[in-house]
């Protein structure tokens, strides 16, 4: 049987070999390609990043991979976006002016206000609990407990016109905000799984059976 082929989307920001190691340890085979063609004639896709929004979009369209990324996650073949790549599957963002993104789920990328009653700092750097607001079974959350904790690095936020995709939740610097969407072959987080530990290698090894099928 011929086994399946999965890349991950190098735009040329941040942790993609973090996130190919991750796919390794999960026993997933990836390779990372900018090549628009390989996009369209992958098995499933993963969209990492680490940056600026519309420095991560004027790379995307430059390479002309907005609308294969686009029609993949139409497609029904799976695909993961981790933090600025789950960002990026959004309406629009603020961030430096307004942006837009691929506008796969509809939403805003919003920065977190600064001060606050908490005493949070901005970027949130460090541990913070995924709350469910609906059940995880199905999606490659499946597994992890309701409040695990796992690894963010971001100061903006994703705030959802319609809660209809929201898998998780999560409270920093008084606000409550969506930290992960599973809707159909589309899975996203802001957090980083492949710097989560156990619970993050979960979540590939999870990806990695909507892959194979296995």
């Amino acid at each position: 049987m011929q086994s399946k082929k999965t890349v991950i989307v190098d735009y040329g920001m941040g942790n993609m070999f973090s996130v190919l190691r991750a796919c390794a340890n999960a026993g997933l085979d990836a390779v990372l390609t900018a090549d628009r063609k390989e996009v369209e004639a992958a098995d499933a896709v993963i969209l990492p990043g680490v940056g600026a929004f519309g420095a991560a979009m004027e790379n995307i369209n430059r390479l002309d991979l907005a609308k294969p990324l686009k029609d993949f996650c139409a497609s029904g073949r799976p695909l993961l976006g981790v933090c600025l790549g789950f960002q990026l599957l959004m309406t629009e963002s603020e961030e430096f002016g307004m942006n837009r993104g691929l506008d796969v789920i509809k939403g805003v990328v919003r920065k977190f206000p600064v001060p606050n009653n908490e005493g949070a700092k901005v970027p949130q750097i460090g541990w913070n609990a995924i709350k469910q607001c609906r059940s995880w079974e199905g999606t490659v959350l499946e597994g992890l407990v309701d409040g695990e904790y796992m690894y963010f690095v971001h100061s903006f936020y994703v705030a959802l016109d319609s809660t209809e995709a929201a898998c998780s939740n999560t409270s920093y610097a008084g606000i409550e905000y969506t930290s992960s969407i599973s809707r159909g072959n589309v899975f996203a987080c802001q957090f980083h799984p492949e710097k989560s530990a156990w619970n993050g290698l979960k979540i590939y090894t999870n990806f990695k059976k909507r892959v194979t099928g296995e």
